[in-house]
């Protein structure tokens, strides 16, 4: 089948997170959390290198719950250092479990962290009107993404720089980044018009 450049390669990791998740819209508060937290390790990182590093993330910051992150401590950030399964970056540990804290201002602020993320979403009129790998190229960020990150350090959120923000809307679905020769754009695209915005 037909896939993003990115994609298509033989790594099967790579491939099955390409199929299977990036693009398509996420509304769980949980996974928007640990989307954003990861896309903050992958600064400077090739993505691949999170993704193998995942599970074990998910094990030591308690499956992203986002109180349970924003709970832990000076003592739980010296073990993480140790810990070879994660990236061991003291400022991008410390953001996580800063951004849970914030992450918890904000679920009470809009009910939830996705009916917040999702006020960013795009307009249809300010996207490319073809997805083609040229297009893809000039969208390292938006003025949606630039929005979106300043508002995230206005609160307080470290590492959502307008880059990073953008590689959060491509994942989690709030835009469509599939190529037009894709086979997952209209897999996506559907979920996308059916899927009801968290409000």
């Amino acid at each position: 089948m037909p896939r993003c450049p990115w994609g298509a390669g033989d790594d099967l990791l790579y491939r099955r997170y390409h199929d299977r998740e990036w693009g398509r819209p996420v509304t769980s508060d949980e996974r928007l959390f640990e989307k954003i937290c990861l896309e903050g390790f992958q600064s400077g990182l090739a993505w691949i290198t999170i993704l193998r590093k995942r599970d074990r993330f998910r094990e030591v910051f308690h499956g992203f719950n986002i109180a349970k992150v924003a709970a832990m401590t000076d003592a739980d950030i010296e073990v993480l250092l140790q810990d070879a399964g994660i990236i061991r970056h003291r400022g991008k540990i410390t953001a996580t479990i800063n951004n849970a804290k914030r992450a918890l201002e904000v679920q009470k602020e809009f009910g939830s962290l996705a009916a917040y993320f999702w006020r960013f979403e795009t307009k249809p009129e300010h996207r490319p009107t073809e997805m083609t790998l040229d297009a893809l190229r000039l969208l390292a960020q938006t003025d949606a993404s630039r929005a979106l990150s300043k508002d995230l350090r206005k609160r307080g959120f470290n590492f959502v720089g307008p880059t990073t923000c953008y590689a959060f809307m491509q994942a989690m679905g709030l835009v469509n980044d599939h190529l037009e020769t894709c086979f997952c754009r209209s897999e996506v695209e559907a979920e996308r018009d059916a899927l009801k915005r968290p409000q």
